[in-house]
């Protein structure tokens, strides 16, 4: 087991990525704690991994939230007493042109994308140092990050966002023995897409801009986070690692 005892923290971390993620690193014997908004959804994954042998729990909250997101934090050391991973995976996108986006959905999105993923990144790093140990942490951006789409003005520019804020974390915390990186996504099969996905007609457009020729699993995410998370990517920090079926290459 390559995570063997490693004490986890998964934003989002009941479906799609999220939950891939919890469940990839529990088999491989962390002790996972996963967060969301949706106590039933949460407690039904926390389930289901304890069902396959994992170690987890599960906390309600909000990353938007300082106060919710310092709940989590002391619900895990009180649990387990450290966090040695931090996968910041909470976020949304609700697709809409730059004309008629509401500055209220563009508050939502920087609120719970980008200054979510400071406050949780900000509390575990501050529980890292504090503790005197090295930790990682990592951030979910996008493709979205790293080149425009159209309809995405808000989400592109909080994943643009979360790569800067990503160097910058990693800059000021290396020498602390804290590495942090970013997984940047293409088009992943998740709840959100899945509509999409199984309507052929309309999915067609996007297809043609993934080289490979299919839509990516959450699975495939979870694997590059576990490469992330242990000591296989021990002399990386700062960097946005692609995974994306060559999606990038026809977007730039």
């Amino acid at each position: 087991m390559r995570m063997k005892d490693m004490v986890v923290l998964i934003t989002g971390g009941s479906t799609g990525i999220g939950k891939a993620t919890a469940v990839r690193f529990a088999a491989e014997g962390a002790k996972v704690a996963i967060t969301g908004r949706e106590k039933a959804v949460l407690q039904a994954t926390a389930e289901e991994i304890a069902a396959q042998g994992g170690e987890v729990i599960w906390i309600d909250g909000d990353v938007q939230l300082k106060s919710d997101v310092n709940r989590m934090v002391d619900t895990v050391l009180g649990n387990w007493g450290t966090i040695d991973v931090l996968v910041n995976n909470a976020g949304i996108c609700s697709p809409a042109s730059f004309l008629e986006i509401e500055e209220s959905e563009w508050d939502r999105h920087m609120a719970i994308n980008l200054k979510g993923t400071f406050l949780v990144g900000q509390a575990v790093a501050r529980c890292m140092v504090q503790q005197g140990k090295s930790g990682s942490i990592i951030n979910m951006s996008s493709v979205n990050g790293l080149a425009a789409e159209k309809d995405q003005a808000h989400y592109n520019a909080t994943k643009g966002g979360i790569n800067l804020l990503t160097m910058s974390m990693a800059l000021e915390l290396a020498p602390l023995g804290i590495r942090v990186n970013a997984l940047c996504p293409g088009f992943i099969e998740t709840r959100l897409t899945k509509p999409l996905i199984d309507n052929p007609a309309a999915f067609a457009p996007y297809l043609e801009t993934i080289p490979m020729g299919r839509a990516g699993v959450p699975e495939e995410i979870a694997d590059a986070a576990l490469f992330m998370a242990t000591s296989d990517s021990r002399y990386m920090t700062g960097h946005c690692l692609v995974v994306d079926g060559g999606q990038l290459i026809k977007l730039s």
